[in-house]
This record gives C-alpha cells, sequence and structure tokens, in this order.
C-alpha cells in the first residue's frame, strides 16, 4: 500500500535569513524611522533565549466575502520565544482602517497559552460565502473584520484600548503587538501591511520575524490558518484514506507555465507526479520535487517546492511521489517576484532509491548576458519567458530544478546569514581582488548566485572574496526575499581560502594631510570591546593614523535605547582610547549632536557625522553657535573664506534631511593653509527595488532624496569657492550610491569637486560588498585647488566574512606643496594623483622625486618667510 502522509501549513514560512531587517539593498545599511510599541520588540523576540512571546502571526478579514474560499475571519497569533506564553488576561482587538473620533476598539477576549513556536487561532466573524471551515478554533470571537483595511492588536488586557493613531498607540504600554494591513491609520513602522483582500491574508515568515514595521515584516498571500494543534483547513482534496497510486492530469511543468506566475494559482491539484531531489528541515520546511519526464519547452520548469509548514517532511531525496495540495504564488515582499509552490500538501510515497534527474550547469557559456527584460519599470510577471536571452528568466525557468555549478569563485563572502555568492562567469568585471565589480545600471552582472546550505551537518565554510568553491555545488534554485535566486545546496564544493590579506596604507609623510572616511556601522557604547579594538587597528594600523577622519554611524550614549538621549561622548571617549591603546595618538573630536529621532538609521541610536583629528599634526578652528538646526554659512575674511560656525551643518533645516544624516562641516588649520572638511552620510538605499524583483528596470526611489542632498552640498562648495576659488574643499562619507550615479554628477557638477574614486582603475572602485555585487557607496572629493594627492580604498572589511563594518575606509594624502595659494597654478589638475600601481605601501617614494620636493620646499619656505601669509589664508 503506498505510503499517504498530509501536511498543514502554519503560516508563509520562507527560507528568510536570520536577521529580520536588511536594505538594499543593497545594502547596505538601511535608514529607518520606525514607530515603535513598547511591548513589539524591535529585535526577534525569538532570539531572547528562554522567553516567551507572542506576536501577530497573520491577519485575514475577508472570510465569507465574495470570491473567498475561507468562511470565515482569523487572526492568527505565534510564539517564536523558547518557553510557553501566557494568554490569560490577554485580548485580540480591531480597529477600522480609517477610524474617526467615535471608532471604538473591539474585542475578544483569550485564554489558554501559546507553546514555543506554536500558533494560537481565534477565529473571527463568518460570512455568507466561502466553502472551507477553519481548523478548530483556539478562541472564538464575532468581531467582523475588513478585508481590505483595518488594525488588529494582542492587548495584555481586556478593557478596550482608547488610541486612534500610530502615535498614541505607541505610547500604550498595554499594547503587545499591532498590525495595520492596508490603508490602516493607526500601524507600525514605514506603513501598514499591503495586499490584504477577500482572497489573500497578510502573514510574517516562518520565524515570525518583527521589526515594528508592519510594511517590511507581513506580506500578502493566500490565507493559512493554523490552530494550536497544528491543523490547517480541509483542502478539499478527496478521501486522503484512498491515497492514489497514479499521477493525476497536471505535470509540474502545468503548474509553473511559461511565464513567472502559475496560470494554476489558488487552484488545488492531486497526485502531481515527481522525484524528491532535496529536503529542507529547518527554516522553511519542505522538499522539491521534480519531473523526470521533462517536456520539451524550455520556459516550463520541471521543479517545484512543496512547502510543508511546520512539520519535518519525512519524505527522502530519490523517493518517487504523487503531490496534491494548493498552488500558491509566495511573495517574499512586495517588490520581489514569487515562488511557485505547492501548500498544504498531501504526499504519497510509491517507491524509493530512484535515481535524481541530472542536474543543469550553469556556467559563463548557459548564463546569458543581459540580465532582464525591460519593461519601463513595469512588471515582467505577464511576459513570456526567455531563457536563452536574460538570465532571470532562465533562473525562473529552472526555479525548483536542480543546478550545479563548478569550480566557482566566491565573490561574497560568507555572512551571519549563512550565505554566499559564487559567479559562473569568471571574465564578467572581476575586481582587483577577486570580486564581482558592479559599474553601472546596464551591467549587474549575470554570473552572479546566491548560495546557502540544506545540510546542518555541513554548513557553508567562512569564505572570503577571493576564495574558491573547487568541484561541484549542487541543489534546487529556490527564490529568496534577499538575494532572490539561490542555488539550496545539498552538495557543496570544497572551499580553498585563496589568502585573501586586509590592506595596510603607507604613512603619510610631513607635508601630506591624511583625511579618511570611515563608516563604523553603528557603533556606541553597548558595543564590546572587541570591536573598539578592531575599529582602532584599522585607524592606527591599516589607515596609519590620518590626521583627520570623518566617521559616520556614530550613535549616541545609549545605542539603540529610545530613551531620549543624543549626546554621543561616551561613545566616542571610548573610541579615542580604544585607539590609543592600539599605539594611535589622542584623537580629540568635534560633533553636533542631532535632535532626537530626527537624523534617520537604526531607532534609538541618532547616528550623526563625526569629524575626529590629531591635534598634534592639524588645527580645528573652532566657532561657536553650530547646533542641530542652525546652518553654516561661508564668510569672507582677509582674502579667503571662513566658516561662520565650526563644526557647522549645512542646511540641516531643509526637507533634504528628513530623517537623514545633516553633513557636518569644519575648518582646519595645516602648513599654513586652510581645509574644510565635509563628512556625510546621504539618505539609505531603503525603499529602492531589488535587482532580481518583479519591476525592470527596478525603481530606485531613494535616489530623488540624494539628489538633493547632492545639490546642498555642492552648492554649499559653490559658495566657498564663489569667495575663494583656491580654497581647500575635501567631501567624504558614505553617499550611499554608486560613482556612475546622477548623485555623483550632481556632487561634482559645475567643476566644484573632482570624484577621487574615478581616478582609479574600474576594477578598484568599490568600498562595499552587496549580492555579490562589489560596489561604490562611499567616497572623497576634492575641490580643484587640490592637485595633488594620492587617494585609495583601504580593503579591511567588505570582502571578508569576519568584518569590523560592512564599509570599507578610504584615505587621501594631500600634497601641500601643490594645494590651494601654496601649489602651482599651471599644473596638471591631478599630476601624480590617484595610485601609483608599482609603488610598495608604506615605502618612501623614489629619491628623485623626493629630491625635487626638497628644493620645492626650500622655495615655499622662502617665500613664507619673505611675503608672510603667502601660503595661508
Amino acid at each position: 500500500m503506498p505510503n499517504q502522509l498530509s501536511y498543514r501549513s502554519p503560516s508563509r514560512a520562507r527560507r528568510v535569513p536570520r536577521h529580520a531587517l536588511r536594505l538594499v539593498t543593497t545594502a547596505a545599511a538601511a535608514s529607518l524611522v520606525l514607530t515603535q510599541l513598547p511591548h513589539a520588540l524591535a529585535a526577534d523576540p525569538a532570539t531572547e533565549a528562554g522567553v516567551g512571546a507572542a506576536v501577530i502571526g497573520e491577519v485575514y478579514g475577508g472570510g465569507g466575502n465574495s470570491g473567498a474560499t475561507l468562511t470565515r475571519d482569523f487572526v492568527e497569533l505565534g510564539n517564536p520565544g523558547t518557553d510557553a506564553f501566557d494568554l490569560t488576561g490577554h485580548s485580540v482587538q480591531y480597529l477600522s482602517g480609517s477610524p474617526s473620533a467615535s471608532s471604538r476598539w473591539q474585542v475578544t477576549p483569550l485564554t489558554g497559552a501559546i507553546g514555543p513556536g506554536a500558533r494560537h487561532l481565534v477565529a473571527q466573524a463568518a460570512g455568507a460565502g466561502g466553502t472551507v471551515e477553519l481548523p478548530t478554533p483556539d478562541t472564538t470571537g464575532s468581531i467582523n473584520m475588513s478585508a481590505t483595511s483595518g488594525t488588529v492588536a494582542l492587548v495584555a488586557g481586556t478593557a478596550a484600548l482608547t488610541c486612534l493613531t500610530a502615535a498614541d498607540c505607541a505610547d500604550d504600554e498595554r499594547i503587545v503587538d499591532l498590525v495595520g494591513y492596508g490603508t490602516a491609520v493607526v500601524r507600525e513602522g514605514s506603513g501598514p501591511a499591503a495586499g490584504a483582500s477577500n482572497t489573500a491574508s497578510v502573514a510574517r515568515d516562518a520565524e515570525l520575524t518583527d521589526t515594528d514595521d508592519n510594511a517590511a515584516d507581513l506580506t500578502a498571500g493566500a490565507p493559512t490558518p493554523v490552530n494550536s494543534a497544528g491543523e490547517g483547513p480541509a483542502t478539499g482534496g478527496g478521501d486522503e484514506g484512498e491515497p492514489p497510486t497514479e499521477p493525476g492530469d497536471v505535470r509540474i511543468r502545468d503548474i509553473q507555465g511559461d511565464t513567472r506566475i502559475s496560470p494554476l494559482a489558488g487552484t488545488t491539484v492531486a497526485a502531481v507526479p515527481g522525484v524528491v531531489t532535496a529536503v529542507s528541515t529547518t527554516g522553511s520546511r519542505g522538499f522539491w520535487i521534480q519531473d523526470p519526464e521533462p517536456d520539451t519547452d524550455p520556459r516550463t520548469s520541471e521543479g517545484v517546492f512543496v512547502y510543508t509548514g511546520s512539520a519535518v517532511p519525512t519524505v527522502s531525496p530519490g523517493d518517487s511521489v504523487l503531490v496534491g495540495g494548493q498552488v500558491t504564488e509566495y511573495r517574499p515582499a512586495s517588490a520581489t517576484q514569487t515562488l511557485t509552490e505547492i501548500t498544504s500538501p498531501t504526499v504519497t510515497v510509491l517507491s524509493s532509491g530512484n535515481p535524481l534527474p541530472a542536474p543543469v550547469v550553469l556556467d559563463a557559456d548557459s548564463v546569458p548576458d543581459l540580465y532582464a527584460p525591460d519593461a519601463a519599470g513595469g512588471s515582467v510577471e505577464s511576459l513570456k519567458l526567455d531563457p536563452e536571452t536574460y538570465a532571470l528568466d532562465l533562473y525562473e525557468s529552472l526555479e525548483g530544478m536542480l543546478v550545479e555549478v563548478s569550480d566557482t569563485r566566491i565573490v561574497g563572502r560568507t555572512t551571519e546569514y549563512d550565505e554566499l555568492w559564487v559567479t559562473v562567469k569568471p571574465e564578467e568585471n572581476p575586481s582587483v581582488r577577486g570580486g564581482t565589480v558592479y559599474g553601472s545600471y546596464e551591467e549587474p552582472n549575470t554570473g552572479r548566485l546566491k548560495v546557502m546550505s540544506l545540510d546542518p551537518a555541513n554548513p557553508l565554510p567562512e569564505a572570503n572574496v577571493g576564495d574558491e568553491l573547487t568541484g561541484t555545488t549542487t541543489g534546487p534554485l529556490d527564490y529568496a526575499r534577499y538575494g532572490g535566486y539561490t542555488l539550496m545546496a545539498s552538495d557543496l564544493g570544497d572551499h580553498v581560502d585563496n589568502g585573501l590579506e586586509r590592506e595596510v596604507t603607507r604613512p603619510q609623510e610631513e607635508r601630506e594631510l591624511a583625511i579618511a572616511t570611515y563608516n563604523v556601522e553603528n557603533l556606541s557604547p553597548l558595543d564590546d570591546a572587541a570591536k573598539f579594538a578592531r575599529l582602532a587597528e584599522g585607524v592606527v594600523v591599516n589607515l596609519a593614523e590620518p590626521d583627520i577622519l570623518t566617521l559616520e554611524e556614530i550613535q549616541d550614549n545609549t545605542g539603540p535605547t529610545d530613551d531620549g538621549v543624543t549626546a554621543s561622548d561616551e561613545t566616542l571617549r571610548l573610541f579615542v582610547e580604544a585607539i590609543e591603546a592600539a599605539g594611535g595618538p589622542v584623537y580629540e573630536w568635534r560633533s553636533i549632536d542631532p535632535e532626537d529621532k530626527r537624523d534617520g538609521g537604526q531607532p534609538g541610536g541618532n547616528i550623526r557625522n563625526v569629524l575626529l583629528f590629531n591635534p598634534d599634526r592639524v588645527e580645528f578652528v573652532d566657532r561657536p553657535g553650530g547646533d542641530a538646526r542652525t546652518a553654516v554659512e561661508a564668510v569672507a575674511a582677509d582674502g579667503g573664506v571662513e566658516l561662520s560656525l565650526s563644526p557647522g551643518r549645512i542646511e540641516p533645516n531643509d526637507s533634504a534631511w528628513a530623517s537623514s544624516r545633516k553633513p557636518l562641516i569644519g575648518e582646519f588649520r595645516f602648513e599654513g593653509q586652510t581645509f574644510f572638511v565635509v563628512a556625510n552620510h546621504f539618505n539609505s538605499k531603503g525603499g529602492d527595488e531589488p535587482l532580481h524583483g518583479r519591476n525592470q528596470p527596478p525603481n530606485r526611489t531613494s535616489e530623488a532624496q540624494r539628489h538633493r542632498q547632492a545639490a546642498l552640498v555642492n552648492g554649499f562648495v559653490r559658495e566657498l569657492l564663489a569667495v575663494d576659488p583656491n580654497a581647500n574643499v575635501v567631501v567624504a562619507g558614505d553617499f550611499n550610491d554608486f560613482e556612475f550615479s546622477e548623485t555623483w554628477s550632481i556632487l561634482t557638477s559645475g567643476g566644484a569637486l573632482n570624484n577621487l574614486m574615478l581616478t582609479l582603475p574600474p576594477e578598484e572602485r568599490y568600498t562595499y560588498v552587496f549580492d555579490g555585487n562589489s560596489q561604490t557607496l562611499d567616497g572623497i572629493l576634492t575641490s580643484p585647488a587640490i592637485r595633488g594627492f594620492d587617494y585609495e580604498p583601504v580593503r579591511v572589511n567588505a570582502e571578508f566574512a569576519d568584518q569590523a563594518s560592512d564599509h570599507d575606509p578610504q584615505i587621501v594624502r594631500i600634497d601641500t606643496t601643490r594645494s590651494g595659494n601654496g601649489g602651482d597654478n599651471g599644473g596638471d589638475n591631478g599630476g601624480d594623483d590617484g595610485k601609483d600601481k608599482d609603488k610598495d605601501k608604506g615605502k618612501n617614494k623614489d629619491k628623485v622625486k623626493e629630491k625635487a620636493r626638497e628644493v620645492i620646499r626650500g622655495v615655499i619656505d622662502f617665500l613664507e618667510k619673505l611675503f608672510g601669509r603667502l601660503t595661508g589664508r
């Protein structure tokens, strides 16, 4: 008798990495302002060992409505903690999406408890339609919820809430969790969860990730109610006591179709034949099946993921099975593509030990050079796949099928989320150190592919960029929110460590002014001493003790604790002491504390830009009056230009800086010259659509704000140059955009600044690695008066599995004999700018050049004594 297995889905669980929120896109480090509820933990509550927790896992208000399958509305609660969560005295409450002053919360009291990893199903009002009953609910209420817009709260108490705005609800400490959906006014974070309808719920991922941002945390899809017993609704698939023994009429290729969306989505299928190729026992549990008898259409995949919910699959690779269930298109986020899968499955095992289908080889010959079809920024989901022309179409046509890569170079480090990136095209835009350079929007590098391991006993190695996976890596091709198409490796190649080393730059010479920039990734006193020590070593050893250092992402003294603190003197004291302990100089700093919650970044952290400097080498010119809201001005003074405030902020009240860091400028003196240094951290790329998403080309909505920010910085530099065309200006920091982007063109417009990244060869233009692309986010720009310089990124983080920050720092050494009024006005606007590829870092320049410099210095010293302020300001 064939063995029949039945699975019921607890929620739309996903193989999402362990992180709760990562933007990038992208990278890199997204700056979102989230409305936090007191009890709705910013960290994933599942990470709190030994603690019971509860969140709202799924909300559905379309029960019994037109087109609905289910007869009732429901709210599903979940416990991501490791202890039971007692619901005694708690309630689920509902508020309309657009409440008026007379609106009232409706209450359903709760009893019982939610076990670790379990669910609690709250049934609400029934409608006149639908054909499928909910599984036996754990609690039954009578609230008639809207299908498209509303707010649901889990409350510690049974008295009705009174808050009617997001801000007021954020202040109500009784609220344990809250979900606003559709167009709800009351919601957490950047917006309500989108996509709820008569046929779609909104739900969290398998880990019940809760970052206090409904729009990011919940996605729409077919409702999947599950009760505390792990039971789901009946599938309507017939008598499970009589398992099928012969394939039905539907094949996997019929489910997948020749576009990205299944023509059978939302329908129930039965007895779909296939061979189990791989099994996922953690994260998003389920297994992949593949038809061993494919058709001849290259557009239709022969593989599909069978999602078993909380149940660990009992099938094994090589099992021949017949699968029934509902065809679902799971969309991990609103801008991503979908993953076609079979949910709430019934599985019949016919035989075991069958050979697996041969994997499809992915290499430079099989993967197209074009990335995706152009839909003018719209969705490509309705377009017929063209796998011979577009890489994304090829990957979609192989979704769920076994694929294989061989002897691949690693182009994205092993992350803390158990993933790495390889390239199947080793000659595609290689970086100088083994990565793949992202050099234009038109070339997103089609050979990149994310790899994760399916075998808990054989995790990914700790690999750096430039390492290799030799031999073959084989597994089904999946799709995920972060990174898109992913090879889920059941067989992993061997790791070869190619010995990537962290770079060490040379020390500056006596009359060179060394200015560096470093994003230290949310540094606060809550970080352990090891992070401070690693970053300090980077300053002292790798950057060779720069004279001036612009810092980004310095948090306040209590880090992400949202307590109104904005000062960062303790953070900076610890960092300066760590630098001194590492053998460096005793740096001083200048900064301006932001207003609470006004500069974006990690909620509560109040990140800001800081100017760090070595007082033994440079003098900071202090001019009082700088604060969070007062704008600095360029002032004519003694034949030159000076700042009205030092330190000061550039146009801090302009809306371009909403929820974003304001540029910090300071005035310095070095070798008789004045230098203006601007520290920057433009708004994040959070909100931009991913390269692998449904819309092509992807919409980059965040760049409009960066364009306005770039225009303000460029405008202030022009104001300085209008007073003194020979002013020495250095603009540095994290600009959160690529060196080929319009943001950089605006920064350099009118010839006000030179982009030093463009002085490097293309294979060296990167400071960050995201999704296997080595790309530029940070940079240094200089005014035209700075004619002699030596510039380089210093690779210490982005390419390494072990990081102190996710960004690489950069440094420019300015030859002050060729800057401002001290320079050679007939120079070549660069001379020895950029890197001398043949020099050894840390060694003196050749004797001839040094002799020439000595002569120049002697002449300048003579002229300074003769004319006093010839080279000054």
